[in-house]
């Protein structure tokens, strides 16, 4: 069989890590690129050859990729960043590669999670009731404040003593609470569900740090999935985060369309959504069917060291006798 290209962004963190494990994981013959708007990720090491490329938002940005998709004639691109998600899916016309994406009107509502909540009252899909501070009048109960845009756990606040006080780039729900579950589900290029995978979770600094596979409230999931993809645009691997209450109510609060930090721990556990991916956009064939098995996952932290290295720049998974500790 043929090589072939990937570029994976977004290297320096957990999602993009992940996706590189993962493919490495398949023993394909495939040249791996890494990218992030860092020259030394620990994502390196995963790689043949790294780029450093401005932000996603940035002007350069679309170029910069199109130039390394032509140097190395680049087959797919698997974005791990939203922001990636939807420059490269707004600008698939610009890039000689096909980027494994949902439709760029589509990562825009994603992306913004006040436009999520709009997207979804309008078709009758659950989500947490959402407001700008602007609108935001005072409710029973506690609320939680945090950016339309961003990832993790970062600026968020719960019950601030003047909700109102905050821009329209902030956003305001209910604080529910319960189980936290956190769904992958896969669309093939037909725009058919390909199949779901739910963990409950724990967080730490706003990242996964512990999951265990939860099958419980998969038929009311897939009921909000195939609402949710009934709207075409959807393709890929996208997230759901919800909050399971004590009456055992579903409420998402959060999509990400695109391939969620916990991929890697999928892939172990029979939901291996890169995979997937692969195999529709590389390889031109049917995914694998989806079989899950239960599981409990946590996370470790390891060391990438490269003895008597003195330039960065020059570190990938060429570099002679890296160590992982």
């Amino acid at each position: 069989m043929e090589r072939k290209t990937v570029l994976v962004t977004g290297i320096g963190g957990n999602v993009g890590q992940g996706v590189l494990r993962n493919i490495i994981d398949l023993n394909l013959d495939i040249f791996l690129i890494g990218t992030d708007v860092a020259t030394f990720t620990a994502g390196n090491y995963l790689c043949d050859v790294t780029y450093k490329v401005p932000y996603a938002f940035d002007t350069n940005y679309i170029s910069e990729i199109s130039a390394i998709v032509e140097k190395h004639r680049v087959d797919i691109i698997l974005p791990t960043t939203d922001y990636e998600v939807y420059f490269l899916s707004l600008n698939q016309d610009k890039i000689k590669s096909t980027v494994v994406a949902s439709d760029s009107s589509l990562a825009k509502k994603y992306l913004d999670k006040y436009l999520t909540f709009l997207h979804h009252q309008e078709l009758n899909i659950p989500f947490a009731k959402t407001w700008l501070p602007s609108q935001f009048v005072k409710i029973d109960g506690d609320i939680i404040v945090k950016p339309r845009e961003g990832r993790g756990s970062r600026g968020i606040e719960i019950n601030p003593e003047n909700p109102s006080s905050f821009s329209d780039e902030y956003l305001i729900q209910p604080l529910h609470k319960g189980k936290e579950i956190t769904t992958a589900f896969y669309v093939k290029k037909d725009g058919s569900l390909h199949g779901l995978f739910t963990m409950e979770r724990e967080l730490t600094n706003g990242a996964t740090s512990k999951s265990k596979t939860c099958n419980k409230y998969d038929a009311e999931l897939e009921k909000i999935i195939k609402s949710m993809i009934q709207f075409q645009g959807l393709r890929g691997s996208i997230n759901i985060q919800s909050i399971v209450e004590d009456d055992q109510t579903i409420i998402p609060f959060e999509v990400n369309c695109r391939i969620s930090g916990t991929n890697s721990i999928r892939h172990n556990l029979g939901f291996q959504d890169v995979k997937y991916s692969l195999q529709e956009y590389l390889y031109n064939q049917e995914p694998d069917e989806v079989k899950t098995i239960e599981g409990i996952a946590t996370r470790l932290l390891y060391d990438v060291i490269y003895p008597n290295a003195t330039d960065e720049n020059l570190l990938n998974n060429n570099s002679s006798n890296f160590k992982l500790y």
